[in-house]
């Protein structure tokens, strides 16, 4: 779907400055980074099962408007070009609706004019690599490639308990990263962006065991300023969009294995860099 962090980054020989993380003695460097702020989805459709109701999550379950929205990541850096990134984000977002019109999930119908809770949970894991092409100045232009674990449950339940489908899944994302940083002016402020992105039409791309087509683009924005101590507080706009559609060879019933989820997800957010 919604690294999907831009983690801005000093070079190496510049990380080993002491800070309140790191010093000169070791052969590597840590960076900590945590954002908090608001997560609004702009697009987002789901269907379960090919006679399944294709849900407008947006204009009919509840997401029209903002979530709280949090991300977690750390860097270990190694020499002036190589950088490992871990990250976690958080993405449960629960809502509860009075339906105009039925709704069928998987052989199941919720009649309208009844009340469903409605949950859809996407956080994910995430660990990458990058590789810096201007190391020894404080810009970056770093390329990379990552992993993602996606970690999905998303339920249907009556509002009265007694109808509920569930929809759970794990599973493996390859990505491919760009990450970017450059100074503006002398006064120690700085903007970046960072891209994670794949688009996998082949199952053996996408980690699955049918041939589902899937797409996933984190990219963000970001501007902040460097402090003493290690310090970098930082405003970042982000998208987050993507998805899959397609049918397990191996489905559960009472569902036929089709499904198709896609959504578009913007955050505003303040963060800071901790080195």
């Amino acid at each position: 779907m919604f690294t999907l962090v831009l983690l801005s980054s000093v070079t190496f020989a510049q990380q080993q400055a002491p800070t309140a993380l790191n010093n000169a003695d070791r052969p590597y460097a840590l960076s900590l980074h945590a954002e908090l702020g608001a997560l609004k989805p702009l697009v987002h459709n789901i269907q379960f099962s090919q006679s399944g109701t294709q849900l407008d999550y947006v204009k009919d379950g509840g997401q029209d408007v903002a979530f709280p929205f949090l991300r977690l990541s750390a860097d270990a850096h190694f020499g002036p070009r190589h950088t490992a990134t871990f990250l976690y984000q958080p993405l449960d977002i629960q809502t509860q609706v009075w339906l105009t019109e039925d709704l069928v999930v998987d052989d199941a119908t919720f009649p309208a004019d009844s009340a469903v809770d409605l949950r859809y949970g996407f956080s994910f894991w995430r660990g990458s690599y990058t590789y810096d092409l201007l190391p020894g100045d404080k810009r970056e232009l770093a390329l990379g490639l990552g992993l993602q674990i996606r970690n999905a449950n998303i339920e249907f339940t009556s509002a009265n308990g007694e109808l509920r489908r569930t929809n759970r899944d794990i599973g493996p994302v390859p990505l491919l990263k760009v990450r970017a940083r450059t100074p503006v002016g002398d006064q120690g402020y700085w903007v970046g962006t960072e891209v994670d992105g794949f688009y996998a039409p082949i199952k053996y791309l996408n980690g699955g065991t049918s041939d589902v087509v899937g797409a996933i683009l984190d990219a963000s924005v970001r501007a902040g300023v460097e402090l003493d101590g290690g310090v970098y507080p930082f405003l970042n706009l982000r998208a987050i969009s993507g998805g899959a559609t397609g049918t397990s060879s191996n489905p559960t019933p009472p569902g036929d294995g089709y499904n198709r989820n896609w959504l578009t997800f913007m955050s505003l957010s303040l963060g800071v860099d901790i080195r």
